[in-house]
């Protein structure tokens, strides 16, 4: 029998090379034309971006940036994490400490050192805070970080074999632990509190609206060149390896490939991107805390991945928009409900919308068809 193959997605359709180009030219000129029109239009007039409008849309690249991560481990190899706010926030964290030595002798009591360290009776950093007043080390450190623990954990974790609702139990552990960890006073972290009022940024303040627009930027841009970059590893051979994974691990080790290998590779390359999505999440947000680190926060971002649509890179950044619309919205007006609503929004889309919002169109697609047959 003839095998005919299923009709691409929408989204296939309209992210191909050709698509991919024009969507990547648009949002580069968006990203270069904004801070300029901006800077053009009056304050307080139509179009014009508020602080507060900049530091949100800004923080919303970093989430989406988030659920990008999530759909290269859940969507293309099939590994469902629970604990991805880990990452995150281990990447804010890193950065942190640079921004709060950025303080200096700004702070309450007028010291070299951080407030809540002269609180507790510190007489020095700890010892690894070391170089942390240099910002190139503690960027890199925001990226190594995460992906190192990510790497000693994915290896051991996918070398005894552990997948499904298994891993994703560990996942969620290893966060809580991490939190619980964070949560102390004597680790050096600031505690319950964490790290915040934030003063510079390479001895740029903060609270301007030229910095903040250079952040917004900056995040957009590294945005869109990780969307570049993971369309490019899912479209290679690398990419059919790791879906043919998902699929059937089984039968990918026996024709010859090392698992182990692509999935440690993916798994570490998402907690990178999560570690810069915390790096940029903390000079615009202006705080970092355990609660970061909640399992409830790393559930968030796998409901982002499946609102949107798993295993279609754009779909997971559609979720992160608009679950995180939906957040701003209801924590503003109706705070109550919001939990309601969160699990409300996540039991249709996986009764209702396996596919997600981007799938959605496929699936009105085709009962349009079947009804017009």
């Amino acid at each position: 029998m003839l095998y005919i193959p299923p009709a691409p997605s929408l989204a296939t359709r309209l992210f191909d090379r050709r698509g991919w180009a024009f969507f990547s030219a648009a949002a580069l000129a968006i990203l270069v034309a904004a801070p300029l029109a901006n800077l053009a239009i009056p304050e307080g007039s139509f179009g014009h971006l508020s602080d507060a409008s900049v530091a949100l849309i800004g923080k919303l690249f970093c989430y989406a940036m988030l659920a990008l991560a999530m759909d290269l481990v859940w969507g293309y190899a099939g590994i469902l994490s629970l604990g991805h706010g880990i990452f995150f926030a281990l990447g804010g964290y890193t950065f942190g400490m640079y921004l709060m030595r950025q303080i200096g002798q700004d702070g309450s009591y007028h010291s070299d050192l951080p407030d809540f360290m002269v609180f507790l009776d510190w007489k020095a950093y700890p010892w690894f805070w070391s170089f942390t007043d240099h910002f190139a080390y503690s960027a890199a450190l925001a990226i190594l970080a995460p992906a190192t623990l990510a790497f000693v954990f994915g290896y051991f974790a996918f070398r005894s074999r552990i997948k499904g609702v298994y891993f994703s139990i560990i996942t969620q552990a290893l966060t809580y632990a991490m939190m619980l960890l964070f949560f102390r006073n004597e680790t050096g972290f600031g505690g319950n509190n964490g790290f915040t009022d934030f003063k510079r940024i390479l001895d740029v303040p903060l609270a301007t609206p030229a910095t903040r627009m250079v952040l917004f930027t900056l995040t957009g841009a590294c945005l869109l060149a990780l969307l570049l970059v993971s369309r490019f590893l899912v479209t290679s051979k690398f990419g059919r390896v790791l879906t043919a994974i998902r699929e059937a691990e089984s039968r990918v080790m026996f024709c010859g490939y090392d698992t182990l290998s692509y999935k440690l590779a993916i798994w570490t390359f998402s907690a990178a991107i999560c570690g810069l999505a915390g790096a940029l999440y903390v000079p615009q947000v202006g705080i970092i805390n355990p609660s970061e680190m909640s399992p409830a926060a790393s559930i968030e971002i796998a409901i982002w991945a499946a609102v949107g649509g798993r295993g279609t890179l754009i779909g997971p950044l559609v979720g992160a928009f608009i679950v995180n619309g939906a957040k701003s919205f209801f924590t503003a007006a109706i705070p109550e409900y919001w939990l309601f609503f969160l699990g409300l929004l996540f039991v249709l889309v996986t009764l209702l919308l396996p596919k997600g919002v981007i799938g959605l169109f496929d699936t009105l697609a085709a009962f349009r068809k079947e009804r017009a047959r």
